[in-house]
């Protein structure tokens, strides 16, 4: 069996290109620029850790159609979503929050080790009370996804908080779940 033996140069520029290594891909990850966000309409603050894009669509919930509001933004290998509709009437919002669950852990293909447990957050509505939903998947591509989402109401109007990524940073998962707010 032989052993390698480096010489005091050899490992000197191991070194050498190894810091240049982390320094070129810390360079291509984007930063995590966290920005404080207030929604028009909903009494949601929370932490992005970028610009989120707006988008609006009318999707059927529950038993109508509602608009369907979404701010969403990928920084750091993961997507940052807070979507929210008005289905009108708050005596739906369990079915309605129970049949939007079992659809997006349907579209990340999620098996049953998707974990529920509940969620605090103070002004939401206690029945349904809010819960985080953590999985695994799989994206449409293939690729593995995890999935944090947090899932409540207030009144009339349903939430979906969420972060995929294929690993889920604990410190951002943790700044942006913390920093949810209802007044």
């Amino acid at each position: 069996m032989s052993t390698l033996k480096f010489s005091s140069l050899s490992r000197r520029s191991a070194l050498v290109a190894s810091f240049a290594t982390v320094l070129l891909l810390s360079a291509c990850s984007p930063a995590l620029n966290w920005r404080d966000v207030r929604t028009e309409d909903t009494g949601l603050g929370f932490l992005m850790p970028c610009k989120p894009d707006a988008a609006k669509k009318t999707l059927p919930m529950g038993e109508q159609l509602a608009e369907l509001k979404l701010l969403s933004c990928t920084a750091g290998g993961a997507t940052f979503a807070v979507a929210s509709a008005d289905i009108t009437n708050a005596a739906a919002t369990s079915a309605v929050l129970a049949q939007w669950q079992a659809a997006a852990l349907a579209n990340i293909q999620a098996g049953p080790s998707a974990v529920s447990s509940p969620f605090k957050l103070l002004g939401a509505s206690t029945e349904p009370a809010a819960v985080m939903v953590k999985a695994q998947g799989k994206r449409p591509d293939g690729v593995p996804t995890n999935s944090q989402t947090v899932y409540f109401a207030q009144g009339s109007r349903v939430f979906q908080v969420v972060i995929y990524a294929e690993k889920i940073a604990p410190e951002a998962a943790q700044t942006f779940f913390s920093s949810l707010k209802l007044e």
